[in-house]
C-alpha cells in the first residue's frame, strides 16, 4: 500500500511557469517493521518540478511506464492511482494520508537540490558529515556532486530515502 500510494500521486493544480527546473532520477524508499507493521520498501523512477508550493511528480516504473503522477499548489495537492482519485488539502495531509505518518514530501525538491527546504528551522548535521537536519530527517549530501542524495529519519518507523539523480 505504501508504494501505491507513493506511486499513486497526481491531479489538477499546475506547475507555475517560473518554477525551479526539472529534476529527475530513481528512487529507493525504505520504512523500517514498528509496532507489527511488516518493513515496506519500494523503487521507482521519477521527474520532478517545482518546489514546495507548488510542483508536480511523476513517477514510473524500473522499464519505463508512468504509474503515478502529483500535482500540489496552495491550498490543493491530489493523488490519482488505478483505485481512483484522492483530495487533500495540502502536501502534509496527503503524505499522512498515503503513509499513515508524517512524510515531508514539501521539502523534498529542496532537498533535492541540495539545500535545505525555507518552510522550516534547520541545523549542520551532528555528525559534522556535508548535510544537515530538517524536519527530524537527516540529510546527507557527501555524494551529492556524483548526483546521490540520502534522507534519513530515526524517530520510529525509521525510513530511508535513497535518490540517485540523474543529469538532464
Amino acid at each position: 500500500m505504501l508504494a501505491l500510494a507513493w506511486l499513486g500521486l497526481a491531479g489538477c493544480a499546475s506547475v507555475p511557469p517560473d518554477a525551479p527546473a526539472a529534476i529527475a532520477g530513481r528512487l529507493t524508499l525504505q520504512v523500517a517493521a514498528h509496532q507489527g507493521e511488516p518493513a515496506r520498501g519500494f523503487n521507482a523512477s521519477f521527474d520532478l518540478v517545482g518546489d514546495g508550493r507548488a510542483g508536480e511528480l511523476r513517477l514510473s516504473t524500473p522499464l519505463g511506464p508512468q504509474i503515478a503522477r502529483a500535482r500540489w499548489a496552495p491550498g490543493e495537492a491530489t493523488i490519482e492511482t488505478a483505485d481512483g482519485v484522492s483530495r487533500h488539502a495540502d502536501l502534509d495531509t496527503l503524505a499522512r494520508h498515503a503513509f499513515g505518518e508524517p512524510v515531508p514530501l514539501q521539502a523534498l525538491p529542496d532537498w533535492l537540490r541540495g539545500r535545505p527546504w525555507p518552510g522550516a528551522p534547520n541545523r549542520a548535521r551532528d555528525d559534522g558529515e556535508a548535510g544537515f537536519e530538517q524536519l527530524g530527517w537527516t540529510i546527507g549530501l557527501a555524494r551529492q556532486a556524483e548526483g546521490f542524495v540520502v534522507a534519513a529519519r530515526r524517530a520510529a518507523p525509521a525510513a530511508t530515502l535513497r535518490v540517485r539523480l540523474l543529469e538532464r
